[in-house]
């Protein structure tokens, strides 16, 4: 097989026995496919042929471009960890190590196509158009969903584990039935696109959703992004095989790539999404990266991670590889002072913003709960106000 190509299920792997040891070259092996080296040298040549032609799509404007919003990206999941911290939040879902995969793969895709992340997509969500304040009005609890799904082609967050890969198959079935695949017309072929974590890949929903994309070939790209940690449990406790092979036993080819490379995530990305449009049926890539924040802001990484474990991924971080590249293509100085400059000014926007939101309607609590009026929400939302304006009557 060609560096580079999808791997089809090996009937000749060994499997591990119950009584072998779990280790972390047992969960990577083998290499996962990289462009963009941790020192930020460059070596387009190791992803092969294939993705030749979406390499050649990349050029320094982009790269400049793409630091930016990684810049931008880092800086306001800061900011929104402060504004947590500060109780001007219920939550934050920190991204942190994550964004070459989300801002790669989320570029790949075309304004037409449609994404369903599952709850820590902040990059996704701000190359697909969603303003960001919208995430924290979520995680406020302002808002049910934050924005209308339709209006950026990226469905709203899910926090039930998995659940998105069906929606996003159910979905996908759609596009194929409305012949929305392999016509050839760029501007009406569509893929969808969802993601999930690995703690996920243990979840029904996510090998239910590779049942019905293998059998009806729908035009799909599984994005699992491995972040090692599924809350406190370790990726070697869950899988005693590479998780990029269990989308094979269903029939779907899938590759491994770097995650903390944007070129790669970019390039690997944008071609399975073509094929996927051409009719070509579905795909997974599993991209390695490592969660460099808590799970959420209710979690205590330290209580459970090796600290040097997390020592070597950070010097890994995408960010800092990405700068490296930059820095050896001769991008001046001026360039990384505005990226930081632009980013702060974003973080403390957003906060101004934030803390500048009128409180909620209550009876925003009821709307959107069913696609029409339901007797049960309507009684609930009656007895509401009857007794909110029971408050009222007492103090006359």
């Amino acid at each position: 097989m060609t560096a580079g190509a999808l791997a089809p299920a090996d009937p000749n792997r060994k499997a591990l026995r119950p009584t072998e040891s779990l280790s972390e070259d047992t969960v990577t092996d083998p290499a996962p496919l990289q462009a963009l080296r941790p020192d930020g040298s460059y070596a387009p040549e190791a992803l092969g042929d294939d993705y030749a032609p979406y390499l050649a799509q990349i050029d320094e404007a982009w790269l400049r471009s793409v630091h930016a919003e990684m810049v931008l990206m880092r800086a306001f999941d800061a900011e929104a960890t402060a504004l947590q911290r500060q109780g001007q939040l219920a939550l934050w879902i920190p991204s942190k190590g994550q964004e070459a995969a989300q801002l790669g793969s989320g570029h790949a895709a075309k304004a037409h196509d449609f994404i369903f992340p599952a709850y820590r997509e902040h990059a996704v969500a701000h190359v697909r158009g969603v303003d960001l304040v919208d995430v924290l009005r979520l995680l406020r609890g302002h808002t049910h969903g934050g924005w209308d799904p339709k209006a950026y082609n990226f469905n709203i967050y899910t926090l039930v584990i998995g659940s998105q890969a069906l929606h996003a198959t159910g979905y996908a079935m759609g596009v194929r039935f409305d012949g929305l695949v392999g016509t050839g017309d760029a501007e009406r072929d569509t893929a969808v696109m969802v993601y999930f974590g690995d703690g996920a890949t243990s979840q029904g929903d996510v090998s239910e959703a590779f049942v019905f994309a293998a059998s009806y070939q729908t035009p799909q790209v599984f994005f699992l992004q491995n972040n090692h940690w599924a809350i406190s449990v370790p990726v070697q406790r869950q899988s005693r095989t590479p998780l990029y092979l269990r989308s094979q036993g269903f029939g779907i080819p899938s590759v491994q790539i770097d995650g903390n490379d944007v070129i790669t995530s970019y390039a690997v990305t944008a071609k399975l999404l073509d094929d996927a449009r051409s009719g070509k049926g579905p795909a997974f890539i599993e991209a390695l990266t490592y969660r460099l924040g808590a799970h959420t802001t209710s979690d205590d990484p330290t209580r459970y991670e090796d600290a040097d474990l997390h020592a070597s991924w950070a010097a890994k971080d995408p960010l800092i590889r990405l700068e490296a590249h930059l820095r050896t293509l001769g991008v001046e100085e001026a360039h990384f002072a505005t990226a930081t400059e632009a980013a702060h000014d974003f973080a403390l926007d957003a906060r101004r913003r934030l803390l500048a939101l009128p409180a909620p309607d209550a009876a925003n609590i009821f709307q959107h709960v069913y696609a029409e009026e339901h007797p049960v929400t309507a009684e609930q939302q009656a007895w509401l106000e009857r007794y909110e304006a029971s408050f009222e009557e007492a103090g006359a």
